[in-house]
């Protein structure tokens, strides 16, 4: 998650008293087998084959990043929640990972040590995002990628980032990019849905 305490993030939320019950969303516990495989399958699909460096920003309770180390990824999970942390830490006792307390817009990680920055539902309450695209960018070392998975939801007061901005941002970075439409599976999210729902991979 990330902190807006000077203007950094558009959305305030109490996260550590979102903690305890974060993980009860099917698409946040990925609890539910047929949720859990069905990002295990996108994640094979957006990571490297072979293991690698990972940071996770706004991890939360770190389910994405259990399915990385599942796969053999070095994982680092930056979450500016202590709650959120604690949990992620415990889930993945045992594995390759470490969790760091931090903004995700700001983690607190050198730059160019990691072959993948993934970000999940993070980018669209960030004020500037194209700014925080160039610190993401670079985080990675030539040649690597970033996994970003955005929509826009609600339809009466619709909040979030479309897919043809987000590209837009990442056109200068990035020497591909490729869109992912998400809304269709609804394995995905425990239920069908009808808002825009996406991922981007960049390779930059």
């Amino acid at each position: 998650m990330s902190d807006d305490s000077d203007g950094t993030s558009a959305v305030r939320v109490d996260w550590d008293a979102e903690a305890t019950a974060f993980d009860d969303e099917p698409d946040h516990g990925l609890r539910d087998p047929i949720v859990r495989a069905a990002w295990a399958d996108r994640l094979r699909g957006w990571l490297p084959e072979r293991p690698c460096d990972l940071l996770d920003l706004g991890c939360g309770t770190g389910s994405l990043s259990l399915l990385a180390a599942e796969r053999g990824h070095r994982v680092t999970g930056v979450d500016l929640s202590p709650a959120m942390v604690d949990l992620a830490r415990a889930k993945l006792a045992g594995r390759d990972a470490v969790f760091l307390r931090g903004d995700a817009a700001r983690p607190p990680v050198g730059e160019q040590r990691f072959d993948v920055v993934l970000v999940r539902h993070v980018l669209w309450t960030l004020p500037d995002p194209g700014r925080v695209l160039r610190r993401w960018a670079g985080l990675l070392r030539p040649g690597g990628r970033l996994v970003l998975v955005e929509g826009v939801w609600g339809t009466v007061s619709p909040v979030g980032i479309p897919a043809d901005r987000l590209t837009a941002l990442l056109t200068p970075l990035a020497t591909d990019v490729r869109v992912e439409p998400l809304t269709d599976d609804a394995r995905l999210w425990g239920r069908a849905v009808e808002d825009e729902r996406y991922a981007v991979v960049a390779l930059v």
